[in-house]
């Protein structure tokens, strides 16, 4: 098929375009050309800004293709100007969505497809949920098949590794070299990373297999951890020391450093679980790359790419563990002497 992929050369894109290039599709990417992109020859490519209409009407009517896959749609304008320039061009329209959709803490665990939606837990959930909503009423109202995934923490080659404090690789950093690791709460809520050729593999089903047009999936891990286990399971893999966790709650952490923890606000802190059962029988959805492999695979990349940050770039951290230490140590001597 002819696919036409709006934000091919992110993380995510670059992986569902070599997975739809290898089945044997044309693929176009559309893009900004900020980014250096490593994919295959075989793709065309197209420069232009998808927030122009002109530019995104005239590429599709030049490419004439039957699938659009959108990984750059945020909000519900967006969405509604990509139905209007789409509608009579394509037969399917695969959109990237997000598991942040979900209300959390969620009513129960594991999380389908039909879990609550609302309230969102932040702008760019609510945005996410007006464009669903968006393509959901085109699928119902004819105007072509619409396919919507929605993943977790999507990483691999040319992304990074998340922590407590944002997606710096200075992380990788401390690890190495065995700094201790600040980790939210008692580092027991739940985390699920999965690599994006995995994720990938379940775009490429939504863009081939028939039936599956007016539904949702979860595309997320198999290999769901706690976070105590996340931090050391990077160690293990770069044979690094194990590392020490030094647990401060999450209220602090946002407290004294708000500007470095809204993912820890808006993701990190809930514990969930997430059902893939439906992308995994209809999408060909297959979690094939585990945890070691994929940050082998990731931080290789980084070391290739000179792009790993020394710990000494970002004092927060050592900030943080020496004055949580002291709080803690002092906390202790008070509590034994009020005690006698």
């Amino acid at each position: 098929m002819d696919v036409f992929v709006i934000g091919g050369t992110g993380l995510l894109g670059t992986g569902i375009v070599r997975r739809l290039v290898a089945a044997g599709h044309d693929v176009t990417s559309f893009q900004r050309g900020e980014t250096d992109d490593s994919l295959p020859d075989a793709v065309d490519r197209i420069t232009g800004d998808r927030d122009d209409d002109s530019q995104l009407r005239v590429a599709l009517s030049e490419t004439d293709p039957s699938v659009v896959v959108d990984l750059a749609c945020f909000d519900a304008e967006t969405a509604r100007t990509a139905v209007d320039i789409c509608s009579g061009v394509v037969d399917r329209y695969v959109f990237c969505s997000t598991i942040d959709v979900y209300h959390r803490p969620p009513p129960k665990n594991p999380v389908t497809e039909s879990s609550p939606r609302n309230p969102p837990v932040s702008d760019y959930a609510a945005g996410k949920i007006a464009a669903e909503d968006v393509f959901f009423d085109a699928h119902e109202e004819g105007v072509f098949d619409v396919v919507v995934l929605r993943p977790w923490n999507t990483y691999g080659e040319g992304g990074t590794l998340v922590h407590t404090f944002g997606m710096g690789s200075y992380y990788i950093d401390r690890i190495r070299d065995g700094k201790p690791i600040v980790v939210h709460g008692d580092g027991t809520s739940l985390w699920g990373p999965c690599h994006r050729d995995d994720v990938a593999r379940a775009f490429r089903g939504a863009v081939e297999r028939p039936g599956v047009g007016g539904r949702a999936y979860n595309v997320t891990s198999e290999e769901t951890m706690t976070w105590n286990q996340y931090h050391r399971r990077v160690a293990s893999a770069l044979d690094a020391p194990d590392p020490t966790l030094v647990h401060v709650p999450t209220d602090v952490l946002r407290d004294v450093a708000p500007d470095r923890t809204r993912m820890l606000r808006d993701h990190f802190q809930y514990s969930t679980v997430f059902d893939n059962a439906r992308a995994l029988a209809d999408l060909d959805f297959r979690y094939t790359v585990d945890f070691e492999t994929g940050v082998k695979r990731t931080v290789e990349w980084l070391d290739d790419h000179d792009a790993v940050d020394s710990w000494e770039t970002e004092p927060l951290d050592d900030r943080v563990v020496s004055a949580w230490t002291e709080a803690t140590e002092s906390f202790a001597e008070r509590f034994e002497r009020t005690s006698r």
